[in-house]
């Protein structure tokens, strides 16, 4: 009799965890609850099961994918995430998409780049090696790379030079990733500065603020006004990634791939296209020396919060400037949406509403 109970509660257990396997495939998608993450379980959700890991507590993911609270820089708490996932799904995973990473514009160092960024991947690829994966994308970015000049595209061949701890940071897991992947296939994207209609670029909206308070600093630069950087729409990078995990398949075992705009635009015409939407004339640029932009930025800060750090005037004149014809032949990509069509729409976004502008983007 006491066989007979245990057998039928082995069946009731086999049951219950069949009943929960899913018919989709897999995905799980760390930082879940973020500005990419979020959209792209919505994306997602459409075509696979998708299972958000991400810290306790508010911000939540979209309801549509399952929440697993996790810390990166536990083993005890990732080993329970991990548990979970095979509890209820299985061992089969078909992408896991990694954007947690820890980043700041303080520009000081901080040892949460190499316990969340660095040993926080290392700690998910260990885990992983149990269950049967079929693809691993890393979000990298555009400033791993040596600054390159107007006209010089970057590829993924082209050096890498990052300056600060940031993209040092991912540098690092990248070098991870290809030691430690064990058989999981790997995508690494290196990404532009990623925006939207709402905002959501730090640089962007906070030169946007300069402008729209008509505060000096925004007539003011100590850097080549030709140079710039290369952006990418929030929503282009979303499909990136489900090109790259509907593809899975058909991609080398590890790759890396540029994702940005068609286009870049210089300081200058960033400055020329805001100034012209918010005050229907364009906000002139005196140029300044280093030194004197530095001791305003010290003062600045010295005296409140600004977003203008003393260590940033001497990145102010670096150009990147990428090439992302990969990802066009790879998985049939292409940016649907271009900055200098968006800004527009964001500034739009702004005047309708500028506490609400001013608080999604956490401007002061």
């Amino acid at each position: 009799m006491e066989t007979s109970n245990k057998n039928l509660q082995n069946q009731n257990l086999q049951m219950d965890i069949g009943a929960q396997k899913p018919n989709k495939e897999v995905v799980i998608v760390t930082g879940s609850s973020g500005m990419i993450g979020s959209a792209l379980i919505h994306k997602l959700s459409e075509k696979y099961h998708v299972v958000g890991f991400d810290q306790d507590g508010y911000p939540f993911p979209p309801v549509e994918a399952e929440c697993v609270c996790v810390d990166l820089t536990s083993d005890s708490r990732m080993d329970f995430a991990f548990k979970r996932i095979r509890y209820a799904y299985g061992n089969k995973i078909a992408s896991v998409v990694h954007l947690a990473a820890y980043y700041d514009f303080l520009g000081e160092p901080s040892d949460l780049y190499d316990k969340v960024t660095v040993k926080g991947t290392e700690r998910m690829l260990k885990y992983l090696q149990d269950f049967k994966v079929e693809q691993f994308i890393f979000s990298s970015s555009m400033l791993v790379y040596k600054p390159s000049s107007p006209g010089v595209l970057i590829t993924e061949e082209s050096p890498l030079e990052p300056k600060w701890d940031y993209p040092k940071s991912k540098v690092t897991t990248e070098k991870v990733m290809h030691e430690q992947r064990g058989e999981i296939p790997v995508v690494i994207m290196r990404i532009a500065g990623v925006y939207s209609e709402d905002g959501n670029s730090i640089p962007i909206t906070n030169q946007v603020q300069r402008i729209y308070e008509k505060q000096l600093s925004a007539r003011l630069y100590p850097a080549n006004t030709a140079h710039g950087s290369t952006y990418v729409h929030r929503d282009d990078v979303i499909n990136a990634i489900a090109l790259a995990i509907d593809n899975r398949k058909d991609l080398q075992a590890e790759v890396v791939i540029n994702i940005g705009d068609d286009e870049t635009l210089s300081y200058k015409e960033l400055q020329d296209i805001i100034s012209t939407e918010i005050h229907d004339e364009k906000t002139p640029i005196i140029a300044i020396p280093k030194w004197f932009a530095k001791a305003g930025a010290f003062m600045q800060n010295l005296f409140g919060k600004a977003f203008i750090k003393p260590w940033m005037i001497d990145l102010a004149n670096d150009h990147f400037e990428m090439d992302s014809s990969k990802a066009k032949n790879l998985l049939g990509w292409k940016p649907k949406h271009g900055l200098r069509d968006t800004l527009p729409k964001m500034i739009d976004n702004l005047k309708a509403n500028p506490e609400k502008f001013y608080k999604e983007n956490k401007l002061g």
